[in-house]
């Protein structure tokens, strides 16, 4: 995981956490925010789901606690529906100034709603995903009706939500009511993805029918069956990163993956921007290969001595399980291991040369099955003879020429 701690400042200048998940393999090719539900933190396993699937297809995703929740400073009680649309509008501000300006809005539940309104403060969005949201603000307001008396009689109440304590204001109640959702999103222009489950006993299915006749095109509807309010299950806040991240494809810019045209069983591309970050084509198969951040790479891909060091490896494994089959031998799995350094050479006449250091390849071999010991004794004779041993053994030439 490439996840970073990161915090910036919402208008009253309190400092909100969040967490920025960046992609494993690549830079990300656009940046997203993630709105939680109403009373909810960053840290909800369902926002941190959605957010995995959407870096594991290159996306960014900016995750943080509204003012007053989690690890982010404020009173939760002098906030309101409005606060967290502010907040959402600087936290696009942060990823502009510190990265690049976010393209992609995400809410769930009441956060949906919130989204909303900020896509339309926000000019770099061009695609807003709503999940299980309500179509007014003022739905959360059932949340509260044990204590909607008390908090219009004296100004505030505490209430009880998911077994936490919160402190109400009737300005929050006030600030609700005011707050028309059906108008913004009628006029804001984005593209809209309504994701809502037909089961949902918090926020019920009309809500998403109410946004979406609203709504102008281009929208979309996915209907999230047997899914709960919180998207729980880990394998339903999963899909639905991943039906977001497909949908959004659409309607922001990705960049084509770079293509290698050679007529070479093995190729490799590097453009002057991209540090050690090189493009590589293998057969018919594409990787990447970096170098670590330590040595000036940005550590999307394995090293070309981790990719050499792979090469024996699996050549090792085949080798051996392609002769143990042939002689009928029980081996269930055979595991290579693989360190690669450069160390001095055992018979070198000058090793306290730096020259005198050859490139050293330590194996270690694990074989399972029934085996006797002579047979495990062969094996490893057998490994020493794979194909990629014998070269690295062997003599080799490399002959470089130019090409138009």
């Amino acid at each position: 995981m490439n996840i970073h701690k990161v915090s910036f400042t919402n208008k009253d200048e309190e400092q909100l956490a969040g967490r920025l998940e960046l992609p494993l393999n690549q830079e990300p090719h656009n940046f997203a925010i993630f709105a939680h539900c109403f009373t909810c933190t960053k840290n909800l396993t369902a926002v941190k789901n959605v957010g995995r699937a959407l870096t594991e297809a290159g996306f960014g995703v900016l995750r943080f606690d509204f003012t007053g929740l989690g690890e982010s400073e404020g009173d939760f009680e002098n906030t309101n529906f409005s606060g967290n649309v502010e907040d959402l509008v600087e936290a696009a501000i942060f990823l502009e100034k510190n990265y690049r300006a976010p393209t992609l809005l995400i809410g769930h539940s009441l956060g949906g709603a919130a989204a909303i309104f900020a896509a339309s403060k926000i000019k770099s969005i061009k695609a807003v995903a709503v999940i299980n949201s309500p179509s007014h603000p003022s739905h959360v307001m059932h949340l509260l009706k044990n204590s909607e008396l008390e908090i219009n009689k004296n100004g505030k109440a505490k209430v009880n939500l998911s077994g936490i304590d919160f402190t109400i204001k009737k300005q929050f109640l006030d600030d609700l009511e005011n707050k028309s959702l059906i108008d913004v999103v009628s006029s804001f222009g984005k593209a809209l993805l309504i994701l809502h489950s037909p089961q949902d006993s918090m926020v019920g299915i009309k809500n998403a029918e109410e946004i979406y006749k609203a709504a102008h095109h281009p929208k979309s509807f996915v209907s999230l069956d047997g899914v709960d309010h919180l998207l729980s299950k880990k394998e339903d806040s999963h899909y639905v990163g991943e039906v977001i991240a497909g949908w959004a494809s659409r309607y922001v810019e990705i960049p084509v993956q770079k293509e290698i045209k050679s007529k070479s069983k093995v190729a490799a591309s590097l453009n002057v921007d991209d540090k050690f970050t090189t493009h590589l084509k293998l057969g018919d198969h594409y990787f990447i290969a970096d170098e670590p951040k330590d040595f000036g790479g940005s550590n999307f891909g394995p090293s070309p001595y981790e990719f050499l060091s792979a090469g024996l490896a699996a050549c090792t494994v085949m080798t051996i399980q392609m002769y143990a089959k042939r002689k009928k031998w029980e081996v269930e799995n055979v595991t290579c291991h693989i360190n690669y350094s450069k160390d001095h050479a055992v018979d070198c006449e000058h090793c306290e040369e730096d020259s005198a250091k050859i490139d050293t390849f330590t194996r270690e071999i694990k074989l399972k099955g029934n085996l006797t010991d002579e047979q495990k004794k062969k094996l490893l004779e057998i490994a020493d003879k794979c194909p990629v041993h014998k070269t690295l053994h062997t003599k080799t030439q490399v002959i470089t020429k130019l090409v138009e």
